[in-house]
């Protein structure tokens, strides 16, 4: 989705900043913390400051952290989790809620070592109960929010259709179409800038392609499927198959079907070009990362 944007000339995203939700988080934690919120205030620390020092940290992190656009836009993973608040901050914003198969989302995490503070490397139930508390609160937050400023957006859907998904898009935006969003590919490293810390850099290289969708399929233990109801039923609220072995999410394109031909016939070429890009650092435990503080609700 963030390379797609960034093909527009009137967005950038950029990477991600890693200290917007941390901030956000921070935030949170003063305000669940009746002790902590009540010292604050007696100190002269009201909300009002609170909210203006935040609303001004994001601002500056936003504009000195991005190449010069119309609109300016952060895809730090989860911040969703605080759209609420951040709609109160700026009231001109938009959300792109971008919402994926939460097996599809796990078995990801998984596979390529993602380590995200509450989640593990091997254990599937715990992950799914994490994945379902967190994309539970984005989506009442989204409601809460309105259909005029959160756009949810399939991630299947982008993937199969995305000259309509993208039209949808940038409909809601308010920007005009360019030929550019169908091919972010051609824009890596001229004006679409990777991350080797990001552990989806290798992939998005890649033209639109139907890989993605299905990698995950058969890699849950029987258990985990039998329970996947119970584990994660937001997946059953919004719409996916927790029944077959095999879900079906849609025909794709004829334009996405070519690209995924062109990658099989090519992939020497293509796995020479992922081991470029592919994320250098040691996996270290970044508690601002993706689903940051989504464990600490209970405190």
């Amino acid at each position: 989705m963030r390379s797609i944007l960034d093909t527009h000339s009137l967005i950038y995203c950029g990477q991600e900043t890693r200290v917007i939700p941390k901030i956000l988080g921070i935030r949170n934690l003063w305000k669940k913390s009746i002790l902590e919120w009540d010292r604050l205030i007696s100190d002269g620390i009201t909300e009002i400051i609170l909210d203006s020092a935040i609303q001004a940290f994001i601002y500056e992190i936003l504009v000195r952290h991005s190449q010069y656009a119309n609109i300016l836009c952060d895809k730090d993973p989860f911040v969703l989790k605080y759209a609420k608040y951040i709609s109160t901050l700026f009231t001109n914003s938009k959300f792109l809620f971008l919402i994926r198969d939460g097996r599809a989302v796990i078995h990801s995490i998984m596979t390529r070592n993602v380590t995200i503070t509450g989640f593990s490397l091997t254990d599937y139930r715990k992950n799914l109960k994490l994945w379902n508390k967190g994309i539970d609160i984005m989506v009442k937050d989204c409601r809460m929010i309105g259909t005029s400023r959160c756009l949810s957006v399939y991630y299947e859907q982008l993937v199969l259709h995305p000259k309509l998904t993208i039209e949808n898009i940038l409909k809601f935006l308010d920007i005009p179409w360019i030929d550019n969003v169908l091919h972010h590919d051609k824009l890596i490293d001229k004006r679409i800038l990777l991350s080797i810390t990001e552990h989806s850099s290798d992939q998005v290289i890649k033209p639109i392609n139907l890989e993605p969708l299905t990698q995950w399929i058969g890699h849950i233990p029987d258990d985990i499927k039998r329970e996947i109801d119970t584990l994660a039923p937001m997946l059953r609220q919004l719409g996916y198959d927790t029944q077959s072995d095999m879900p079906f999410y849609g025909i794709a394109d004829h334009f996405v079907i070519n690209n995924t031909i062109d990658i099989k016939r090519n992939a020497s070429f293509w796995n020479e070009k992922m081991s470029r890009y592919a994320r250098r650092l040691s996996n270290i435990t970044f508690e601002e990362t993706k689903l940051y503080e989504i464990n600490k609700d209970k405190e």
